[in-house]
Parts: structure tokens; sequence; C-alpha cells
């Protein structure tokens, strides 16, 4: 389907090219910082700490998640449901995902609030001496929470019409 294909682009693209360059520019400060503060005795990037700490990490680990999640990276419930008989094994995967969605609804709901809140109140952060909009960051957690949201609803209907997925290699 185009819709899956859309999104499972979209994925990869926040995993590869958004996370990859959060870690590359997680390196690059810190070598940075470290070559000015031993080498040269300056702090060459001021706030570069709160850079990574708060813009960089976080956009990484929530650039990376949803394709962790759609590839199977995620601790499954598998063990049980591997020596159950095959339907009491599929009722038991729709219980596991219908929890996930429940818990992933609860979440996507107070993350997505809590977005708008700092959107609507334009949230700031301090970086080194200078504000800047915490917005930008923020709005990145209710949009990976709603990408594995998306792969739990499909990966319930797939067993509630097909039986269980094969587990990922």
């Amino acid at each position: 389907m185009a819709f899956w294909k859309w999104i499972d682009n979209l994925e990869g693209g926040m995993a590869s090219l958004g996370a990859g360059l959060c870690l590359f520019l997680i390196m690059m400060i810190t070598v940075v910082g470290v070559f000015g503060r031993y080498v040269l005795g300056t702090d060459l990037i001021p706030g570069g700490y709160n850079m990574i700490e708060r813009i960089a990490f976080p956009l990484l680990v929530f650039w990376a998640v949803p394709l962790g999640h759609r590839q199977g990276a995620f601790p499954r419930f598998e063990v049980l449901a591997d020596r159950l008989p095959p339907a009491l094994a599929r009722y038991l995967a729709l219980l596991v995902l219908a929890v996930e969605l429940a818990v992933f609804s609860v979440l996507l709901w107070y993350l997505s609030r809590f977005a708008w809140d700092a959107v609507e109140s334009s949230r700031e952060m301090q970086i080194g001496t200078r504000l800047w909009p915490a917005w930008p960051v923020i709005v990145m957690m209710p949009l990976a929470f709603a990408l594995m949201w998306l792969e739990m609803l499909r990966l319930f209907w797939e067993t509630a019409t097909r039986g269980p997925a094969p587990p990922a290699p």
C-alpha cells in the first residue's frame, strides 16, 4: 500500500538522515568542545552541552524510535506465545497489542497536549546565554509516538485478520 510505503520512507528518513545528523552533531560538538577546553583553554561552542542535552539527543532518540519499533528491535512478548497453540498465541498477541495501543494512546494524548502547550506558550530553553525555542524539538515527541501507534494499529489489524506476524529477522 502506498500509505505504508510513505510511512516507512518517513521513518527511514527520520532515522537515517535526522538521527544520523544528530549523532554526527553530538560527536562534532563534543570533539570541538574538548579540543577547545583542553588544548586552547577556551570554550569554542558556548552551550555545547545544552545543545546536545536539549536538542540533538532528544531528536536522535525520537527520530530513531519509530523505525526501531517497526523493525522489531523492541522487546516482544513471544516466549509464552511460542509455546502456545496457534489460536491461543493469536489471542495473546491481540491482547498484548491492545494493551500497547491503550498505553500509547494515553501517552500520545498527553504528549500532544504538552507539545500544543509548548507551541502556544512559545516555550524556550536556555542554550549558553541565549534562549532558543523549545517547541520544534518538543513537537517531535508526539510525531514519533503517533508513528509507533500507527504501526501497532497495523500489527493489531494484521494479527486480527491473518494471525500473528512472523518475528522480525
